[in-house]
């Protein structure tokens, strides 16, 4: 009896640690800003220093290592720091990067009816990409951005 319940407990326990386990392996991974206001910090808790505060929801950031509830990201401009959880989503963000403006097109090809002009800094939800092309909804203005001009795009 006390062998069975001794090999239960170390099943118990093993595979309780298979999701510990995995969440490191499904890191690094895009995701989003979630609210209107969010904190970086220099540490995994709510008593180290705030390092930026993001007040632009859906700019894309890089997690890179996961603690507990909170995320290790890495902004467009390559800061760091840490994030709670909660307060990023895996909706797909992306920002118009580079110098001077990104032409919006209507379809996925240069040649496409040129909708707007988009200045660097941009941020809109990111669509699918394909063949050098990225869907992009800039609050309600749908059409295509060139892949190069955007930063959230492709393996994180």
């Amino acid at each position: 009896m006390f062998a069975s319940l001794s090999r239960a407990v170390c099943l118990f326990l093993l595979v309780a640690a298979i999701p510990a386990a995995a969440q490191d392996e499904d890191v690094p991974y895009w995701a989003s800003i979630r609210a209107d206001e969010v904190n970086m910090r220099v540490g995994p808790a709510e008593s180290y220093r705030i390092a930026w505060v993001y007040r632009q929801p859906l700019l894309p950031v890089r997690v890179v290592r996961r603690s507990e509830g909170w995320r290790l990201v890495e902004d467009p401009d390559g800061a760091r720091g840490w994030i709670l959880a909660r307060f990023l989503s895996r909706t797909r963000g992306a920002i118009v990067r580079g110098g001077g403006l990104a032409e919006m097109r209507q379809k996925g090809t240069a040649e496409a009816h040129l909708l707007w002009r988009l200045e660097p800094g941009v941020v809109g939800k990111l669509g699918d990409c394909d063949a050098g092309w990225c869907r992009l909804d800039v609050a309600g203005h749908i059409g295509f951005v060139a892949e190069n001009r955007l930063w959230g795009v492709g393996a994180p």
